[in-house]
């Protein structure tokens, strides 16, 4: 039996609760720090997820930024966190998603609860020659990864069990260690209307392979367009490939390297490159889609692998990374990096539409008993009560 003694205008209660947790503690504080909030991001949509949980749930919580772009919630400057966190209960969450001094100070220096959320960082390796900003940011926050676990923090949460087996390396106690996967917005994908100039411009008989995420290096783009260009040649000359995501302004030598490509490869007529979409058109996008592939050669989670799961597109993927972890046996993950032996899974599923059906539907039930935000939520306090 646990004795939560809690204070109440200056009146002190014992209370006896046999299945006492911290999120029933009245006077926690918690902060969310990240160097950088945005919109139509898998990190900054974790944060906002979390944000509302923990608000949700009853506690007073806020969110600090170095940079932040309007999303509908308060974001308060970072140098204020401090000021925030008053009591040694407080908790502070530092979300590590890159090289950040001021985050790694302020971990240290607090005397409140801290846990950091690890979201991996991309080896600086795949920006080499490419972006020297994002070489930089990658190669200071991996190397930072080593002074979080010599933080000692009270807990440690990873979006995967990839993630949280890389801070264990770096000396964090398993004990301390938690999977909690990220927060997303499929709940809101799910009700919104499809956008119907997407639905109308590619509702048709054509195979469309879907591809979905940020354009940069680590993504495995030339993979990816290898393996349709063979799809393309060999089984099917109308598939379509598009692909769905930002095009960073400091990775435009990469971009325009894949357009090139494309040229090279006589697919001007089969390749799509959105950039940045709305959710309707990204639910859209997800409706008329075949085949979800994912040639990436770096992720921490991949959360549009997750969002196909959830929409039941069938999956094509390389097991780097977490990935094999993400989609598990709902969908077709090869060791290989062989670009015949995706195209020849992209036919295979094109012409099977029991197999097609069967994968979408384990991708769901998947998607379900592990991923829904509802169960992220409840791994989320499960963590958190072995702050008591």
């Amino acid at each position: 039996m646990y004795f939560a003694c809690i204070c109440i205008a200056d009146c002190y209660f014992y209370v006896a609760d046999t299945n006492y947790t911290w999120e029933k503690l009245l006077l926690v504080r918690i902060a969310l720090l990240t160097p950088h909030l945005t919109t139509a991001d898998a990190i900054s949509n974790d944060i906002c997820g979390m944000y509302e949980v923990l608000k949700t749930r009853g506690h007073e919580v806020r969110l600090f930024a170095h940079v932040s772009t309007p999303n509908g919630i308060e974001v308060l400057p970072a140098k204020q966190v401090e000021g925030f966190l008053k009591s040694a209960d407080d908790l502070l969450i530092y979300h590590h998603s890159m090289g950040w001094d001021f985050g790694l100070t302020i971990l240290n220096d607090l005397k409140c609860l801290t846990a950091v959320k690890y979201h991996n960082i991309t080896p600086a390796r795949f920006f080499a020659g490419i972006s020297s900003d994002y070489e930089h940011a990658c190669r200071v926050g991996r190397q930072q990864i080593k002074d979080i676990a010599q933080a000692d923090c009270d807990i440690y949460l990873a979006d995967s069990e990839y993630n949280l087996w890389e801070l264990l390396l770096e000396g964090v106690e398993k004990s301390k260690g938690f999977v909690v996967p990220p927060f997303h917005h499929v709940d809101r994908l799910k009700t919104l209307p499809p956008d119907n100039e997407v639905l109308d411009a590619y509702i048709g008989d054509k195979v469309k392979i879907l591809m979905v995420g940020r354009v940069a290096p680590n993504k495995g783009h030339t993979t990816l367009l290898d393996a349709f260009a063979i799809y393309r040649r060999q089984y099917d000359s109308k598939a379509l490939l598009l692909i769905v995501g930002k095009e960073p302004e400091h990775l435009e030598s990469y971009s325009n390297s894949l357009r090139q490509m494309v040229a090279r490869l006589n697919l001007d007529d089969a390749v799509v490159f959105t950039g940045v979409v709305s959710d309707e058109q990204l639910k859209a996008y997800y409706l008329v889609a075949d085949i979800f592939m994912m040639a990436s050669e770096h992720e921490g989670f991949c959360v549009p692998l997750v969002e196909a799961m959830a929409m039941k597109v069938p999956i094509i993927a390389c097991a780097s990374s977490a990935i094999p972890g993400t989609v598990g046996k709902a969908g077709l993950v090869w060791k290989e990096r062989d670009p015949y032996l995706l195209a020849e899974s992209i036919n295979f599923l094109a012409r099977d539409e029991s197999t097609c059906a069967a994968l979408g539907l384990m991708g769901w039930r998947r998607y379900e008993r592990l991923f829904s935000n509802e169960r992220i939520e409840a791994e989320l306090f499960n963590a958190l009560n072995h702050l008591i």
